[in-house]
């Protein structure tokens, strides 16, 4: 089965967040979403990153610093299997 781009990157993030355990109270900032990517995908990134925020997989925390995010640990599961579905990485 052959995914698109944006299903790889959606996975990646996903996957990048869950494996630093930044899931529920622990918050990162947004803009280290990007670290990792080529810097070509940046406005990819910060697209795909917004849709998850639409979807609820990523929540928000509105800070005087800047935005933060972090795994909705609701989702936890759906998002454990997206990535094993994507990027065959099992968590």
């Amino acid at each position: 089965m052959e995914f698109s781009e944006e299903d790889k990157i959606r996975a990646t993030i996903l996957y990048h967040l869950r494996r630093k355990k930044v899931i529920g109270n622990v918050h990162t900032h947004f803009d280290t979403l990007k670290k990792g990517f080529p810097s070509h995908l940046g406005k990819s990134i910060g697209k795909v990153a917004k849709k998850l925020i639409k979807e609820r997989l990523i929540i928000t925390k509105p800070t005087s610093y800047g935005l933060q995010i972090s795994l909705n640990k609701e989702k936890l599961k759906e998002i454990e299997d997206f990535i094993l579905k994507v990027l065959n990485i099992k968590l």
